[in-house]
């Protein structure tokens, strides 16, 4: 078995597509389908489902694909590290972050990591918190920052990043605008509508689990992707919003009433840098690592 015969079967699992994984990767179509089959003969496997508009994983490709990326991710971690022995950080930077996340400014972290390291292909992917986690997992991403509210799943380590409460959020004439007190119980906010990211998002998450241990259940009725538009709807009187709160700082939430959620509510945003294992962490990653503390504010 040979390393590029991984590299084209993860290429074409990713993008489902002989076609467009060929074109990724610079080789000829046929030589592409050529070197899976080689692959299919050694493990005696079909390892693909083709149709005429795209492939998809038989049950021994998903086997394989965790594994593969794990085999590819230690080669690269190991080109990598010799690079750096030698004085040069080479090869590449994959980062994942959930929107707006506390304890790190990514733009400005990215580039003082590009200035000291050009050489670095740096990927950035933007997702929830639950799938940056086995992406990092998977050897897919070198670090993420993400949101937990408890214990991580699979072979990495959290490093702290920050801290902060979960306020709540809602229209100046809505009728918890009036407690200048803090809420604390989450009894007071039953039968409200609830704007909300998607599942997968850090701050839904935690507000999903601290209702989940009060044993209630809230409704959200409009689910976003994005901070802003959360802001919107809060502000047109749609529902109202149970965020971390920087948000509530955030230019959008301009004129919202702001009420504080006590300590007795149990929501509280925590922030973290999800690694692998340390003798896993890439060379580039325990770099970034490093310029945290003199690129946040």
């Amino acid at each position: 078995m040979e390393l590029r015969h991984l590299q084209h079967f993860v290429a074409v699992a990713e993008d489902q597509h002989f076609t467009r994984a060929a074109e990724r990767l610079m080789v000829s179509q046929s030589g592409l389908s050529a070197s899976i089959r080689a692959l299919e003969r050694e493990l005696g496997a079909p390892l693909f489902v083709r149709t005429t508009r795209h492939v998809t994983l038989t049950e021994a490709g998903r086997a394989l694909l965790g594994e593969a990326e794990r085999v590819l991710a230690g080669v690269r971690a190991a080109q990598e590290a010799v690079a750096a022995v030698q004085g040069v950080l080479r090869g590449r930077l994959a980062l994942g972050t959930e929107q707006c996340i506390a304890g790190v400014r990514v733009p400005r972290l990215l580039a003082a990591f590009r200035e000291r390291h050009p050489e670095v292909d740096i990927r950035l992917r933007q997702a929830g918190s639950g799938l940056l986690v086995e992406e990092v997992a998977a050897g897919r991403l070198d670090l993420a920052f993400a949101v937990t509210s408890g214990e991580l799943a699979g072979p990495v380590r959290a490093v702290p990043l920050a801290r902060e409460p979960m306020v709540l959020l809602c229209h100046p004439e809505h009728r918890l605008a009036a407690h200048t007190d803090e809420v604390a119980d989450l009894g007071k906010l039953d039968e409200e509508a609830f704007v909300d990211f998607h599942p997968d998002w850090g701050p839904r998450r935690t507000t999903d689990a601290a209702f989940a241990a009060a044993g209630m259940h809230r409704t959200v009725t409009l689910e976003v992707n994005d901070v802003h538009g959360l802001l919107e709807l809060v502000q047109e009187g749609l529902g109202i919003a149970v965020v971390p709160r920087h948000f509530s700082r955030k230019s959008q939430a301009s004129g919202l009433a702001v009420v504080p959620l006590g300590v007795a509510a149990g929501i509280n945003y925590a922030t973290v840098a999800v690694l692998p294992q340390e003798a896993a962490t890439s060379p580039a990653a325990r770099v970034l690592m490093s310029l945290l503390d003199s690129t946040t504010d």
